[in-house]
């Protein structure tokens, strides 16, 4: 859209033909609905990720809806791996919100490990190649189920071994090593099924 403006000085004497008013144009102005949006590729993402952002569907999407019982679960699940694989000798990294590349997505799991075999010879990536071989998403009030069984099947889908869904909330854990789901209920013991082998621990107290 043009936005002009009519200069009238002298408004109150009659114009001559050969005097017309003169338009300047001031700005053109496009409405923010026809602005084009920067549309940035996977790769581009994955060389340059914003912090706290995924990348899905060509959108970037926001991690957000952490609650304190979303916050204390990834932390205490983060801390039961890593002093399990220092204890039992498996090394390796344990991670949180690091990104990763599905099949389709730039991903960034809420705690993930990466076995010694994985771990680039350099130390240090910016985002990791494939999903990583353990994955768990803690669901915050506002995530859907529906989306956080089909964000699991896609890590599945893309190099994971094993997948973990905590709900704070429901005090349950939903855990899926490739054929099928497993529930654990609140009085229960969950444990790893192919990676981190050995690993267990009460559902209880890890979502106290």
């Amino acid at each position: 859209m043009t936005v002009t403006t009519i200069s009238t000085k002298n408004a109150d004497k009659k114009l001559e033909p050969e005097s017309q008013p003169k338009l300047e144009v001031i700005a053109e102005i496009q409405p923010e609905s026809e602005q084009e949006e920067k549309v940035i590729s996977l790769e581009e993402f994955l060389v340059k990720p914003a912090d706290r952002m995924e990348w899905v569907d060509g959108n970037l999407v926001e991690k957000t809806g952490m609650t304190f019982k979303h916050g204390l679960a990834q932390s205490k699940l983060s801390t039961y791996w890593r002093n399990y694989k220092d204890s039992s000798g498996q090394r390796g990294e344990v991670l949180t919100e690091v990104l990763c590349r599905t099949r389709k997505q730039g991903r960034r799991p809420d705690v993930a490990y990466i076995t010694p075999e994985l771990l680039p010879e350099s130390g240090n990536f910016t985002a990791f190649s494939q999903s990583f071989p353990l994955i768990a998403e803690v669901a915050s009030p506002e995530d859907s189920g529906e989306e956080l069984f089909a964000k699991a099947q896609e890590y599945l889908e893309s190099g994971c071994l094993e997948v973990w869904l905590l709900f704070p909330e429901a005090r349950l854990i939903f855990v899926n090593a490739g054929q099928r789901w497993q529930l654990f209920n609140a009085d229960e013991v969950v444990n790893t099924q192919t990676v981190l082998a050995g690993f267990s621990v009460a559902v209880s107290e890890l979502l106290a």
